[in-house]
């Protein structure tokens, strides 16, 4: 065998170890469930095996399915019941694995540590018995949900039945996943004990137990909480289909499926009968348009980026030591507690010390917080902290392989910094600004050799956000991209990388679909329909609580710039008087000082500000169509990224999906903006841009690109490659 290997010791107890050669974690795909099979065989037929601990070798216990493995599936229509079928048997054989394990009757236990997710955690629930490592962090859960599938080897039957259908529910339609403490007290593992000791543990276990039955096999079984049909379980699921709809407004196939299976599967006496059900939404959903594109950008593409597709090949790999942070706000602050959580030494400057000293403060404000959750300890706390260094003086630059500007978005400020950082650096050092529109090849004026300058966008709040936006200037060299890149990945996020352009491509589209919803305003469409509008068709807050986000401020003033910035194109419009109104004569900046669209009382809730009336006096909702309203949403902001692709701004169409699922949360379920144009058909979005065309005005007319790819028929995907 290359995945596993076992021995046996004196007292018949096999240990079996996985450990995939070549791999970092192990995964499960189609030679790992071969040797599962031959392994499972022979504990279930070799009389002198009386119990099996299943360990990992590598730093995790595995990370699940290769999904690559369920994307290489045959497709099958739904109305070619021979193709169904084949699909199903194959999509059930780790599921059939795992009931003829439990079944084999010998007493099993799975040790686990660090990572034990999907369907490596389904292995874990088909054992008896569940020891998680107490010295090594853990994420046990499946977050299959999360790429628009179900835990299909019998997660949505055996978890229900082991902790009770509502904690299972929360955490499978969330896709989350829980720590070794949680998992314990849940009763989803039963023992926790050092890694080292595991083994032992398990094989005492193992001797003071004989032929052992799951408890869902045993006669008379009720699942914690009842079934459906009892009291409570009647009381818990009609909050737990509520609570579905208003998390997910029925956009995601993955959460009704779960739903459904668990509600069936427990409706149902025989475990078999439920596992037959687990398997054929697990099937629909394997057949559906909406998990093949989750999987393609929230795995593939997601994991390809991460990885360095962008990098240019031929540049040696780098290694950022010094970072130095120009500007300690909350931009720069977040920076720098993401570069120093790395390992990376940080000089923070600010214009004086007591402002670099809060920009460091948030990291530790940070920190408390993590330990308080039982994250992180007080000696990571001052592990971090003493990388840190905060000063007023540029000089304290020039040890630093990277420098990055985080001031103000202001052309005129940033052109003053700009040559005091430049002087204090070696030639070899990367400069980068962290702004968020302004072109970094105006900026790149400011020091000697725009070779060495780049964008690096970080998104608010830094230590939240994954996604970081790379930005080539026009001179913008590839070693200074590889080393941009490098860093990314060295602070574990995602990058993407664009072209130069006045907002690049994140904030063009943040900035397109804020604008639709002042205009919604400005027709007289009430506030709360807008939110609703946004959320229904999949956004995570309307377009009002997102300006409030960003802060109407700053969007007033980089609006002020790009207006007054001679060939930027920007024409005054519906967003430029409310937000004079909301800025400028009323103070209203957002949530940073608790007046925007929204009030922000303290110890309370948000809620819309009704002054908004007074701005733009709303006509009757029965007036307007939400669906449509949502759709134009997503419509405003797929054609802006249609327009970032054909002006070359975005190159590569897996960027294009990730970095709006990331960056600004464009509706996940659709994989990305897109991929929401290729699944409707670009003929049938330009037609649905053209009608709003007619209605709203010129902004909805698509580009050139569109038209001619919706006469070719011919999708982005297939067009410029990636088609995954």
């Amino acid at each position: 065998m290359k995945n596993f290997h076992h021995e046996i010791d004196a007292d018949g107890l096999l240990t079996v170890t996985w450990d995939m050669p070549g791999r970092s974690m192990n995964v499960i795909d189609g030679a790992t469930m071969d040797e599962l099979e031959t392994i499972i065989a022979t504990i279930a037929s070799e009389a002198s095996i009386r119990g099996a601990v299943f360990v990992s070798a590598k730093s995790g216990f595995s990370g699940g399915a290769d999904l690559a493995m369920l994307a290489a599936l045959p497709r099958a229509a739904p109305g070619d019941a021979a193709a169904v079928r084949a699909l199903r048997d194959a999509a059930g054989r780790l599921g059939d694995l795992y009931r003829r394990l439990e079944t084999a009757g010998k007493p099993l236990v799975a040790a686990i540590h660090g990572a034990c997710l999907g369907g490596a955690f389904e292995l874990a629930l088909a054992c008896h018995y569940r020891i998680a490592a107490d010295d090594v962090p853990a994420r046990i859960g499946l977050p299959e949900a999360k790429v628009g599938l179900l835990p299909g080897a019998g997660g949505t039957q055996r978890l229900p039945r082991l902790i009770g259908a509502s904690e299972a529910l929360k955490l499978m339609l969330r896709g989350t996943h829980l720590e070794a403490p949680e998992a314990l007290a849940l009763g989803a593992i039963d023992l926790m004990a050092p890694r080292a000791g595991m083994i032992d543990a398990a094989k005492a276990w193992i001797r003071s137990h004989g032929t052992v039955q799951q408890p869902w096999d045993a006669k008379g079984f009720r699942p914690p909480g009842g079934t459906p049909y009892s009291p409570g379980g009647m009381q818990m699921w009609a909050a737990a289909n509520a609570l579905y709809r208003k998390e997910t407004y029925d956009n995601y196939d993955a959460q009704r499926a779960i739903l459904a299976s668990v509600y069936e599967g427990l409706s149902v006496k025989s475990f078999d009968a439920a596992l037959k059900i687990e398997r054929d939404y697990f099937t629909r959903l394997l057949m559906g348009e909406q998990s093949r594109v989750m999987i393609r950008s929230l795995f593939h593409s997601l994991q390809a980026l991460g990885k360095g597709a962008r990098r240019p090949a031929a540049e040696p790999l780098g290694k950022i030591g010094h970072l130095g942070i120009v500007g300690a706000g909350f931009m720069g602050a977040g920076i720098a507690y993401a570069s120093a959580k790395a390992g990376i030494d940080v000089v923070l400057i600010d214009r004086d010390i007591a402002a670099a000293e809060k920009g460091k403060a948030h990291s530790a404000a940070l920190l408390d917080k993590a330990i308080a959750r039982g994250k992180a300890t007080l000696a990571d706390k001052e592990a971090v902290l003493k990388r840190i260094f905060t000063t007023t003086s540029y000089a304290a630059l020039g040890p630093c392989d990277l420098v990055i500007e985080a001031v103000f978005e202001s052309p005129a400020l940033k052109g003053e910094v700009w040559p005091r950082i430049d002087e204090t650096l070696g030639l070899k050092a990367v400069r980068a600004s962290n702004t968020s529109t302004l072109p970094i090849t105006g900026l790149a004026r400011h020091v000697k050799d725009p070779r060495g300058f780049i964008g690096i966008h970080f998104f608010s709040p830094v230590d939240k956000m994954q996604l970081v936006e790379v930005i080539r200037g026009a001179e913008t060299s590839d070693a200074t991209l590889a080393r941009a890149l490098d860093y990314v990945r060295q602070i574990g996020k995602t990058p993407i990388v664009v072209n130069d352009s006045h907002g690049f491509f994140t904030s063009r589209v943040v900035f397109v679909h804020l604008a639709e919803g002042c205009r919604m305003l400005e027709e007289g469409v009430p506030p709360a329909m807008i939110e609703n509008a946004g959320r229904m068709a999949g956004m995570p807050v309307g377009p009002l609580a997102l300006a409030d986000e960003v802060a109407l401020d700053l969007s007033w003033k980089i609006r002020e710039a790009a207006l007054n910035e001679p060939g930027s194109g920007f024409k005054a419009e519906a967003i430029d008087r409310i937000l004079e109104e909301m800025v400028v004569k009323r103070q209203r900046f957002g949530r940073k000082n608790g007046r925007g669209y929204y009030d922000y009382p303290a110890g309370g809730k948000k809620r819309l500000w009704p002054g908004l009336a007074e701005i733009a006096p709303p006509r009757s909702a029965a007036g307007f169509d939400v669906r449509d309203l949502g759709r134009r949403l997503l419509a405003i902001q797929a054609l802006e990224t249609a327009r970032c692709l054909a002006e070359n701004v975005l190159t590569d169409v897996r960027e294009a999906d990730v970095g709006a699922i990331l960056g600004f949360g464009f509706a996940p379920f659709t994989g990305g903006p897109l991929s929401w144009i290729d699944g409707m058909g670009v003929a049938a979005f330009v037609q649905l841009c053209q009608g709003y065309a007619r209605k709203y005005g010129p902004r909805f007319e698509p580009p050139p690109l569109l038209v001619e790819m919706g006469r070719a028929g011919e999708t982005f995907y297939g067009r410029f490659g990636h088609a995954g």
